[in-house]
């Protein structure tokens, strides 16, 4: 991205890197979505241009991602100082720290096995195991949307330790009051976060929570398409950024 298009993905007036922290989703934000999450590519430079900018943050980008924090570990090593997983139910502070996990309820195995029995009639449809939920995706299976989402519902009906969460072609089921704004706020919480402002950048629903965590700290929250294009523009965007000697134009 070039300076000139610059302008138009503006961060707050008067934030550096000295009082600035970035809180990154993962999927669809700084990889492209692919069919299934397995399949994701990173791509050429990204690595180097998030180690550019933890660097001149004073080590302040986090990823903030509904993925298991083991899977970041695999995609982009050694890249964030801290990390989010399962939208906030698993939180590494820096490289070196034990993973907290919050205290949440097993998923009850009854649903668990209704959902791959279920799953068998839509070809193409995934179940995707998590430590506190599952996500029912239907990328490569689009009639099985609706379906999906009427047996998850009544497996929810009637209680409240459990949330339906919609995604991009995905049915996602986690607990109740655990998401990536609680894991902003925790975050900023520490160093080398704490006293920074929150950039937050996503793509789906599921991000909104941590984009309104992020503006209520002081910071700004954006989100793809409506402020980037797709994440292609905001990776570039962000390397542009990484590499830039003042952030002000």
């Amino acid at each position: 991205m070039n300076s000139a298009s610059f302008p138009s993905f503006p961060l707050p007036r008067g934030l550096d890197a000295g009082h600035a922290a970035f809180l990154l989703d993962f999927d669809g934000t700084l990889v492209d979505i692919a069919p299934s999450p397995g399949e994701v590519r990173v791509a050429p430079g990204l690595r180097a241009a998030l180690t550019m900018l933890r660097d001149r943050c004073g080590g302040a980008v986090a990823i903030v991602t509904g993925r298991p924090i083991e899977q970041i570990d695999h995609f982009l090593p050694g890249v964030a100082e801290a990390v989010c997983g399962e939208h906030g139910v698993a939180i590494r502070r820096h490289p070196s720290a034990a993973i907290e996990r919050a205290d949440v309820p097993a998923f009850p195995r009854n649903w668990l096995e209704a959902a791959e029995h279920a799953l068998k009639t839509w070809p193409g449809a995934t179940l995707e195991r998590k430590n506190a939920g599952v996500v029912l995706h239907y990328r490569a299976a689009p009639d099985a949307g609706a379906a999906l989402r009427d047996m998850a519902e009544d497996w929810l009906a009637g209680q409240s330790i459990f949330e339906l969460h919609p995604a991009k072609m995905a049915w996602e089921i986690r607990p109740a009051g655990i998401d990536k704004g609680h894991a902003v706020q925790a975050v900023m919480q520490q160093p080398p976060f704490a006293g920074r402002r929150p950039v937050f950048v996503g793509d789906d629903v599921t991000d909104e929570d941590g984009i309104r965590a992020a503006r209520a700290l002081g910071g700004a929250g954006f989100r793809i398409p409506e402020d980037f294009p797709d994440a292609a523009a905001f990776r570039s965007w962000l390397t542009d950024l990484a590499a830039r000697s003042r952030w002000d134009g």
